[in-house]
C-alpha cells in the first residue's frame, strides 16, 4: 500500500507483519513522511522518518524493514538518541526491530553531549554494551579545517558498558595533535556520566625550593555510595609521600580525614606527617555534634608541604543544641603551638567550656528575662609554679531587659541584672585558690531613630544613642588569663563589659555615647556609619594600650561600610585619640564585576607589650584575578609587611580552559624565615582533560572553529 501524498503516519510494528515472536516487549513507532510496503513484503518509510522504541529515538532518511531477515536497514544520516546521554551518528545501520542490536558504520558517539567518540563502525551487542572499532576520542571541538584535535586518545577497539558507566579501551594511543605520547594496551575511563568512580585523577607537577621537582597522581577509589579514599603518591628529588583523603557520609552526619606520611631529604632521618580531620553529626532532641582533629609531626611539615599555613593546630570536640529561647553548648579542645619561642607546655593547651542560656518572657513585669551559666577551665602541663598556673571558673548570670517607646519615638531601653562568679586557681602561689564574687549592674540606653525618604527614593536612617551604665564589686586578685585581647567596636559600644570574656569585668560607672548612620539606595548602594565613645569614673588598668579603652575617656571608634552598584564594596574600622593617634586601624575593600576580582586590606596596629607586640605592625595584601577572554585567567596575590619593608608571601598564576582541557600553572613565594622555616618557591602545574568524569567541560569555555 502506497500514499502518493505525503503524510505523516505512526505505525506499529503489528500492523506491518511482524511475526509474533519479533515483537518487542514495547511497541515501536514509526513516523514518516511516506510508508509503504513492496512487493516483496518489504516495508519502506521514506523521508523524515522517525522510530521510537521505549527511550531510543531514530532520526534516518529512509528504513527498510524486512521480515525474512528480521532486520531494519537504515540510510543516513542517522542520528540516534539513546536515552539522555548517549547520541549516535552514522550514515548507515543496520539494526534488529528493538533498536538494540546491530552494526553503524561511518559512526559517532557523543556521551553527555562532551565526549565525542568517532570509530569505522559500532556494533551494538545488547542494550547494555556496544562496540567501537578504530576509534578517536577526543572532547575538543573538530572543525573542518582539517586539523586535528588538540588532543586525542586513539584505540583499536573500544567497549562502552552503559550500566556500569565505563569506557575499555584496547591498544590506547594519547595523542597531543598528531604526535603520539603514550602508549597503553588496557585502559578503563569512566564516561562523562560518572560523579564518583575508582580511578585516576588529573595528575600535577610541583617544584619547590626546599622539595626538588615532582609529581602527584591521586587515585580516587570508590568503596561504596557513602564512602571513599583517594591516595596520592608524591615522588620528587627529595620527597617520598603519601597523601590521603577519606571521607564518608552518614544518614545524619559525614566525617573527612586527611593525611600524608613522608620521608624526605630536608630531616633524613625522620619520618614526617600530618593528619587533619573533621566530622559533624545531627543527634536526637536537636544537638548537633562537631569535632576535628589536627596533628603534625613537626612545626615545619606543613608548610614544607604547603598543607597549611596555621601556625597554632587545635583538635575539639563539641556538642550543642541552638532553639528560639534556649542554648546549650559544651566543648574540649587541645590546642598545640607550631610558633618559635612558645613552650606548649606553659600554654593554657587543654580547654573546656560550657554553657547554658534561657529566656523567658513574664507577663507581671513584662520585658525579657535572661538566665545563663556556664564553665571555663584550661590546663597547662607545666608543673611549676606560676608558669604552669591552672584556672577554673564557673559563672552564672541573670539579666531582665524591657524597652519603652517615649513621646516623640524616643526609645528608652532598661537592663538590670547581677553575676556570681567562681574561680579555682592552683599552681599559682600569688593568688589565693579559691575566690568568689557577685557583681550587680544595671544599664539605661535613649535612642532617638529618624528616617527621610520614602518608597522608591533614598533612604536615610540616623540613630543617636546615649547609655548610663554602672557595674558594682571590686575586681578579685586573680591574674588575666582569658581576656587578654580586647576589641572595641560598633558591636559592643553600649555594652556593660567590653572584656571578651567574665575573668574581667568594667566596673563603676561608665556612659557611652554614639551615632549610626545609614543610607539605602534603591538602586541597589549602601552607606553605613558608626561613630562612639565610652566615659568611666575611674581609669580600668586591666585595657591594653591599642584596645582604645584606656584612662577615663577611649579612643573615638569610626567604622563604616560602603557597597556600590558598580561592584565595590569597602569596610572600614579605626580608633584615634583626640591628637590623631591611631592605636589601630584596618581597611578591607573589594571589587567584583565581570572579568574582574579584586580584594585588598590593610592593618595597623601601634606597638603593645601587653600584647606581646614589641613593634608596630602594619601589613598590606592583596588578591585578584583577571578574565583576559573566555579561555585565559590571570591571578596573582601578594602580602607585604611594612613593618620589615619587606614582603611576607607572593604568588602569580594563570589558568587555561576550554571545552577540551584544562591547564593551570602557578608560582609562589614565601619570604617569611624562622628557625624552623626558611624562605621557599613553589611552582605547580595541572593539565586535567576534559569530557571524563574528573573534569567536566563547559559551554562557556567552547572554542570557535578559524579562531
Amino acid at each position: 500500500m502506497r500514499r502518493a501524498l505525503t503524510v505523516c503516519l505512526m505505525l506499529l510494528w503489528p500492523v506491518a507483519g511482524l511475526a509474533q515472536e519479533d515483537i518487542p516487549a514495547e511497541p515501536a513507532v514509526l513516523i514518516a513522511n511516506e510508508i509503504f510496503i513492496t512487493a516483496d513484503r518489504v516495508l519502506v518509510a521514506r523521508g523524515n522518518v522517525e522510530a521510537f522504541q521505549g527511550t531510543t529515538r531514530l532520526s534516518a532518511s529512509e528504513i527498510r524493514y524486512d521480515r525474512r531477515k528480521g532486520s531494519l536497514e537504515v540510510s543516513g544520516p542517522i542520528t540516534m538518541q539513546d536515552g539522555e546521554s548517549i547520541t549516535v551518528l552514522a550514515s548507515a545501520a543496520e539494526l534488529d526491530a528493538t533498536l538494540k542490536t546491530g552494526l553503524l558504520t561511518g559512526a559517532r558517539m557523543i556521551l553527555d553531549e562532551q565526549l565525542q567518540l568517532a570509530a569505522v563502525q559500532i556494533q551494538r551487542t545488547s542494550e547494555r554494551y556496544s562496540q567501537l572499532y578504530k576509534t578517536a576520542v577526543t572532547s575538543c571541538q573538530i572543525c573542518d579545517d582539517g586539523r586535528p584535535p588538540l588532543w586525542q586518545i586513539r584505540a583499536k577497539r573500544i567497549v562502552h558498558d552503559k550500566e556500569q558507566r565505563q569506557l575499555y579501551f584496547e591498544g590506547a594511543q594519547f595523542l597531543i595533535r598528531n604526535t603520539p605520547i603514550l602508549y597503553i594496551p588496557q585502559l578503563r575511563l569512566p564516561d562523562p556520566t560518572v560523579d564518583r568512580a575508582t580511578g585516576f585523577l588529573i595528575p600535577s607537577l610541583r617544584t619547590t625550593s626546599r622539595l626538588g621537582t615532582g609529581i602527584k597522581v591521586p587515585y580516587f577509589i570508590r568503596l561504596a555510595d557513602d564512602r571513599d579514599l583517594t591516595l596520592t603518591p608524591y615522588l620528587s628529588t627529595r620527597t617520598r609521600t603519601l597523601e590521603f583523603r577519606y571521607r564518608q557520609a552518614y544518614a545524619k552526619g559525614r566525617i573527612q580525614i586527611d593525611g600524608a606520611i613522608s620521608r624526605d631529604d630536608v630531616r633524613p632521618s625522620e619520618t614526617r606527617g600530618y593528619i587533619f580531620g573533621n566530622g559533624a553529626f545531627d543527634l536526637r532532641n536537636d544537638f548537633k555534634l562537631r569535632f576535628d582533629v589536627e596533628v603534625t609531626t613537626d612545626d615545619a611539615y606543613l608548610v614544607d608541604y604547603g598543607y597549611s599555613g596555621k601556625d597554632r593546630l587545635d583538635s575539639a570536640i563539641s556538642i550543642s543544641r541552638a532553639r528560639r529561647d534556649e542554648y546549650i553548648g559544651a566543648g574540649l579542645t587541645a590546642f598545640k603551638s607550631l610558633r618559635d619561642g612558645e613552650i606548649n607546655a606553659n600554654l593554657p593547651t587543654i580547654v573546656g567550656d560550657a554553657i547554658y542560656q534561657v529566656r523567658y518572657f513574664p507577663k507581671a513585669v513584662g520585658g525579657e528575662l535572661r538566665l545563663g551559666a556556664n564553665a571555663h577551665s584550661h590546663y597547662r602541663y607545666s608543673d611549676d609554679d606560676i608558669i604552669g598556673r591552672d584556672v577554673s571558673r564557673f559563672s552564672t548570670e541573670a539579666d531582665w531587659l524591657r524597652s519603652w517607646t517615649l513621646p516623640g519615638g524616643l526609645r528608652a531601653d532598661v537592663t538590670l541584672g547581677a553575676t556570681a562568679d567562681v574561680f579555682n586557681i592552683t599552681q599559682d602561689s600569688t593568688v589565693p585558690q579559691t575566690q568568689t564574687q557577685l557583681t550587680p549592674h544595671g544599664a539605661v540606653a535613649l535612642r532617638f531613630p529618624m528616617t527621610r525618604g520614602g518608597a522608591g527614593d533614598v533612604t536615610q536612617f540616623l540613630e543617636p544613642i546615649v547609655q548610663i551604665g554602672w557595674v558594682g564589686g571590686d575586681r578579685l586578685n586573680i591574674p588575666n588569663e582569658e581576656s587578654t585581647r580586647v576589641e572595641f567596636d560598633g558591636g559592643n559600644l553600649v555594652s556593660l563589659s567590653r572584656f571578651p570574656e567574665p575573668d574581667r569585668r568594667e566596673r563603676g560607672r561608665t556612659a557611652a555615647i554614639g551615632v549610626n548612620w545609614s543610607r539605602f539606595d534603591p538602586a541597589g548602594s549602601e552607606t553605613s556609619l558608626t561613630f562612639g565613645q565610652v566615659l568611666r569614673e575611674d581609669a580600668d588598668e586591666a585595657f591594653t594600650l591599642t584596645s582604645g579603652l584606656q584612662g577615663t575617656t577611649s579612643n573615638y571608634l569610626v567604622a563604616g561600610q560602603y557597597k556600590s552598584t558598580g561592584g565595590w564594596a569597602i569596610t572600614a574600622r579605626t580608633l584615634f585619640d583626640d591628637s590623631f593617634n591611631f592605636a589601630k586601624a584596618e581597611i578591607r575593600g573589594a571589587y567584583g564585576k565581570r572579568r574582574t576580582r579584586l580584594e585588598g586590606s590593610y592593618i595597623w596596629l601601634t606597638k603593645d607589650l601587653e600584647e606581646e607586640r614589641s613593634e608596630n605592625l602594619a601589613e598590606i595584601a592583596l588578591d585578584g584575578s583577571y578574565r583576559v577572554d573566555r579561555h585565559w585567567t590571570a591571578n596573582a596575590d601578594w602580602r607585604y609587611d611594612l613593618t620589615l619593608d619587606r614582603a611576607a608571601t607572593a604568588g602569580v598564576g594563570v589558568t587555561y580552559n576550554n571545552e577540551c582541557v584544562s591547564v593551570a600553572f602557578s608560582v609562589d613565594r614565601r619570604y617569611t624565615t624562622s628557625a624552623s622555616l626558611a624562605p621557599s618557591t613553589t611552582l605547580g602545574l595541572s593539565i586535567g582533560l576534559r569530557g571524563f568524569s574528573a573534569q567536566k567541560g563547559t559551554d562557556s569555555y567552547k572554542r570557535t572553529c578559524g579562531k
